[in-house]
């Protein structure tokens, strides 16, 4: 039998795919090292690359200027009462009965509260007694002084005598004037347990319940109420708004007004100037304003929000209010003999030369080199430059 030898022709050794796999091989390490060494060097830079400083910024504030033709100068503030009072206790005690209630109408003189009076009514009850008592020993020693005067002129007894008798009647007389007085005290303490209505009104506020402790405001305690009741004359309603000061020349007394509430946005109510406050504010620079609300209307409540129109009077001043900037004080920055801001522009601070005028409480008034609107740099830090990239720091 023969046998067919193998065919060894077709077996053939690639030696470019082998050098292939043997440069991948070596080539590996080098790119794993090389991006080894890249997140290094991204971390190195984002701890060592220095990077802006971080600043706080505030807008130069505008004020003054005319306001707009037919607007009318309007102001916020808050209705409040002119007749208003917390009553309280004249004397500390326990209260038993409370009359009223929110809402409550009261009449000048009403009983609204009443506290504990026993030891007062016992009281009462004593000086009447002793009263009594001292009357009816100065009617008997009047009456011994009648007798002694008949037997003196009758020369049966001596004038020392007649002199003791009379001494006695002075003495028992001014007795029961003391009773009296005494007597007079405890009916006013026992009337001081009333607490009664100061004027005519109406209740705000319940400020103590039967039960509690109720005393003087100089007497009150952590556990004492120094108040009963808040009341207030609802007819005397008027508006307390705050009028910026380079405004103020152009209220005057009795000028008219529009009231508009927050309540009620849709509708506006007649009002008056009623005062002026001769006293201006230097921290907010303005000038407290009272507006009479000349429009009664049972919507209109004690500490509401309102807002002010003014109309325009033919006594009214016309001219302009000064228009003025003003930045934080800490936001300028002196060096040498120029007084200068820092500007942030797109991220980056700029140096402006200015003139400071006026300090206005914790502002500065800008009298040249800002128009208003800008953002500044509050407390500039040390070595800041020209085009310096920074960070505003958040609220």
């Amino acid at each position: 039998m023969t046998t067919t030898p193998p065919d060894l022709s077709q077996l053939r050794l690639n030696r470019d795919e082998a050098a292939s796999a043997d440069d991948r091989g070596s080539r590996l390490p080098w790119i794993l090292g090389l991006l080894a060494a890249a997140i290094v060097a991204g971390m190195l830079w984002f701890v060592l690359v220095p990077k802006g400083p971080v600043v706080r910024t505030a807008v130069a504030e505008v004020t003054g200027g005319a306001p707009a033709p037919g607007a009318g100068l309007s102001a916020n503030g808050y209705v409040v009462a002119q007749t208003k009072a917390s009553v309280s206790a004249r004397i500390i005690g326990r209260m038993v009965y409370l009359g009223v209630h929110e809402g409550s109408v009261v009449r000048r003189g009403q009983t609204l509260a009443r506290i504990e009076d026993g030891d007062y009514q016992a009281a009462v009850g004593a000086a009447r007694a002793s009263v009594a008592r001292a009357e009816a020993e100065l009617a008997q020693a009047r009456r011994d002084a009648e007798r002694a005067q008949s037997l003196y002129e009758r020369q049966v007894i001596s004038s020392t005598e007649m002199e003791n008798q009379r001494t006695r009647v002075g003495i028992l007389a001014a007795g029961l004037e003391e009773a009296q007085a005494q007597a007079a005290l405890a009916q006013a303490n026992l009337e001081n347990t009333r607490v009664r209505a100061p004027f005519d009104g109406t209740v705000l506020r319940k400020d103590a319940e039967v039960g509690e402790i109720v005393a003087p405001s100089s007497a009150g305690g952590g556990f004492t109420r120094t108040a009963i009741v808040t009341m207030a004359d609802l007819s005397t309603l008027e508006v307390e708004v705050d009028v910026n000061e380079a405004y103020i020349a152009q209220i005057t007394g009795a000028q008219p007004a529009r009231i508009i509430l927050d309540a009620y946005p849709d509708t506006s109510f007649r009002g008056a100037v009623r005062q002026v406050v001769p006293t201006a504010d230097r921290q907010k620079a303005t000038v407290q304003v009272k507006v009479s609300i000349l429009d009664r209307d049972p919507r209109i409540l004690p500490e509401m929000g309102a807002k002010v129109v003014f109309e325009p009077g033919a006594d009214s001043l016309a001219a302009a209010a000064p228009r003025r900037v003003l930045v934080p004080q800490d936001a300028l920055a002196r060096d040498g003999g120029a007084t200068r801001v820092w500007v942030v522009e797109q991220g980056k601070v700029a140096a402006r030369t200015v003139q400071a005028g006026r300090q206005r409480g914790e502002n500065v008034e800008i009298v040249s080199g800002l128009g208003g609107g800008e953002t500044v740099v509050v407390g500039p830090p040390a070595g800041l430059r020209d085009g310096v990239r920074v960070r505003v720091a958040g609220p």
